[in-house]
């Protein structure tokens, strides 16, 4: 947890139990009156409507189709990893949903559209990270080849693991670490930014 001028900062895992408690607690203790969220706002309506939709071919050509299929397997990985666990990917986010729709509390989505990070990623991830995602995933799911880093999915990491696994995501895959962290980063960095100093008399979590 950060905190910095009126700005509470809580690191989370969309799969992790720890999380909800989390933001619960963080949620009665700060009593917020902005709630930030890592979210745009197609995926915000996509986890308060989780019900499958029939999949258009407009909605797909909108993105594309190699950006359609990358997040059709970000979302299966995800969910995977959820079933392990016995948490909904992203229930964090809608702990804190339902908890500000309780206190009448405002909510601000900070993140960059869905669309857009999925279309850079096309642009920019190159034939040799391609190749070594299918093989890292050939090795998880079909070969069963252990990690090298292991650790409990159902907590949130160490800010050391999480270092050590983004260094590795970083080395392996440059392009996608760029487009789906450094970017967003900076996206929501500048969002927290302006909305820090345009509503300065508000705590914001």
């Amino acid at each position: 947890m950060i905190h910095f001028k009126n700005l509470t900062i809580i690191g989370t895992s969309h799969i992790a139990r720890e999380s909800i408690e989390e933001v619960k607690l963080i949620f009665h203790s700060e009593k917020p009156e902005i709630v930030a969220l890592e979210l745009d706002m197609n995926r915000f309506h996509a986890l308060l409507n989780p019900q499958p939709h029939k999949i258009r071919v407009k909605d797909i050509l909108s993105i594309g189709i190699k950006s359609w299929v990358l997040n059709l397997v970000g979302s299966w990985a995800e969910a995977k990893m959820g079933k392990v666990v016995g948490v909904k990917p992203g229930s964090e986010m809608k702990t804190a949903i339902m908890l500000a729709s309780q206190n009448k509390t405002k909510i601000v989505l900070i993140d960059r559209d869905i669309r857009i990070t999925l279309k850079r990623l096309t642009k920019e991830i190159t034939w040799k990270e391609k190749f070594r995602f299918l093989a890292d995933i050939l090795n998880a799911v079909i070969f069963r080849k252990a990690p090298e880093i292991n650790f409990d999915l159902s907590k949130v990491p160490s800010q050391k693991l999480i270092d050590e696994l983004m260094g590795k995501v970083k080395k392996r895959y440059p392009n996608v670490y760029k487009v789906l962290v450094h970017e967003r980063d900076v996206y929501m960095a500048k969002a927290l930014n302006t909305l820090i100093n345009t509503e300065k008399d508000k705590k914001v979590v």
